[in-house]
């Protein structure tokens, strides 16, 4: 059931991983599976989510008390991405996320994905899913491992702009600090979703509408824009 138009059309950017695809036990084993090439002890939900921080070297600096070398950044990207995509195979959506698409779809309102997920896997796993028809745009990273959501938001929003999207009406919906910086960016609102890879505490320094469901975020939107 839809629950109505808001007052002045809003445009969601869903960001995929830790918000829309539930995917958070599958980062937690492959960051893990990734420590161990170096010896580093198994890290918590808990932990990681304290911890993290993107872009992720920074993140691997946390915890090692300085910037992985080069040939060390290779080896743990390498063995992240290996265990994490043979998990993310068998990973669900967050519960309810198709049901929001639909209503958003069915209000006749518009939204896009944006991942710095590989392009060319992230459409695969969108399709499977059969979520795809609900998006003006799918897209993905395209660069390096490193690329800021910041910039590849700005090409994103370039893009939709013969859809008449234009940033001060759009609302991302992410699960990262980085999420709302990107947001701020390019002129757009934030709200950021606890299931994710950040710590409620971490995501409230961001300074914008921190939830802990989808359908909050979604409602969030909404009154955002009216």
């Amino acid at each position: 059931m839809t629950t109505g138009r808001p007052a002045r059309a809003v445009h969601i950017v869903w960001d995929w991983n830790g918000t829309l695809l539930h995917d958070i036990d599958a980062v937690i084993a492959a960051t893990n599976a990734s420590f161990a090439e170096f010896g580093f002890a198994p890290l918590t939900l808990e932990r990681y989510r304290e911890l993290y921080v993107v872009p992720v070297p920074r993140f691997y600096e946390r915890l090692m008390g300085r910037l992985p070398t080069e040939a060390e950044w290779e080896v743990m990207d390498a063995t992240f991405h290996r265990y994490y995509w043979q998990a993310a195979e068998e990973t669900g959506l967050t519960p309810g996320a198709e049901e929001l698409l639909r209503d958003w779809q069915a209000d006749g309102l518009t939204q896009s994905l944006l991942s710095l997920a590989p392009h060319d896997r992230l459409v695969p796993l969108v399709r499977e899913h059969r979520i795809e028809r609900y998006f003006l745009r799918v897209d993905g990273r395209t660069g390096p491992s490193h690329t800021s959501k910041a910039g590849h938001l700005v090409r994103h929003m370039q893009a939709l702009e013969h859809s008449g999207v234009a940033p001060e009406a759009t609302v991302l919906i992410g699960d990262a600090v980085d999420d709302a910086l990107a947001a701020a960016h390019v002129g757009a609102r934030a709200v950021l979703y606890t299931g994710g890879s950040h710590s409620r505490t971490s995501l409230e320094s961001a300074g914008v509408p921190v939830v802990d469901t989808l359908a909050e975020a979604v409602r969030t939107a909404r009154e955002l824009a009216e």
